[in-house]
């Protein structure tokens, strides 16, 4: 039976390939989810997608995944580095979780260097673009063999 990934993009994310490209690239968040499906099934893995720019509606789609997905993939933008609330989701459903980010958040702004999800996550991959996410379902994969 294969095993299930819910990808969660937070805020912003719907905006890749307009916003700021010299950060972020010009790949659009459609061209991620097709990467990344084709990477999932190469690996066995279903995966579903969910961006919003609203903190609730993430923390409902981790709590929603509780016995229903088998790991998380989490790109939470701007909420890495202010919400408890999502740390708080992710340790209450016990799913192993991949915090990602397109860009290496450690060289740039000192408010991004702190991150909320990473204590509840398996392990943090940033700074690879798009492989970030192909990173984070091979780290998954990897971990559902365990």
């Amino acid at each position: 039976m294969e095993k299930s990934v819910l990808i969660l993009n937070g805020p912003n994310l719907n905006m890749l390939g307009v916003r700021e490209p010299h950060i972020y690239g010009t790949t659009t968040l459609d061209d991620v989810e097709l990467i990344c499906r084709d990477k999932a099934t190469k690996l066995g893995l279903e995966v579903s997608f969910l961006q919003s720019n609203h903190e609730g509606e993430l923390i409902d789609a981790i709590q929603h995944a509780y016995g229903q997905q088998d790991g998380i993939i989490l790109n939470a933008g701007a909420f890495t580095h202010t919400s408890v609330a999502l740390h708080d989701a992710l340790k209450a459903v016990g799913l192993p979780a991949v915090e990602v980010h397109l860009s290496n958040t450690f060289a740039r702004e000192p408010f991004r260097h702190h991150s909320y999800i990473s204590p509840a996550a398996l392990g943090v991959i940033c700074g690879f673009g798009v492989t970030s996410y192909l990173l984070a379902l091979e780290a998954l994969a990897d971990n559902f063999k365990q």
